[in-house]
């Protein structure tokens, strides 16, 4: 299974970036889909995911902001980051939890990361 990412980039205060994620692989099922963030000095953090046929569900410091939506034929999540703030800078990662198959038999459930892409918010 990959997960990978793209967009992210230098921001604006006040202006918007975009990020793309998609899973490829063995994939049985897709449970959720969602994107973290980690700030130098700071633990990774959630920012927003979507569990299949729920609504997304976002961290207080992004919501009215940020928007998190999911292409279910292509296993991907895009997230729009609107109003952007100095604070939002950080390393971002795409998290996909996969149902895949087994190595001897059977399936099994993990979380797989991508790569991380930088979001830096700057004037």
């Amino acid at each position: 299974v990959q997960v990978v990412e793209s967009g992210g980039g230098l921001g604006q205060p006040g202006g918007s970036l975009g990020l793309s994620c998609a899973a490829s692989g063995d994939i049985l099922t897709l449970y959720v889909m969602g994107w973290y963030r980690q700030a130098p000095g700071q633990e990774r953090e959630l920012v927003a995911e979507v569990i299949s046929g729920e609504s997304p569900e976002y961290a207080d410091a992004v919501k009215g902001r940020f928007t998190l939506s999911r292409d279910y034929t292509q296993n991907a999540v895009y997230l729009r980051m609107n109003s952007l703030k100095p604070e939002d800078t950080a390393v971002y990662y795409c998290m996909a939890r996969i149902e895949t198959h087994a190595r001897t038999y059977g399936t099994r459930i993990d979380d797989y990361w991508g790569q991380g892409t930088q979001v830096t918010v700057s004037s």
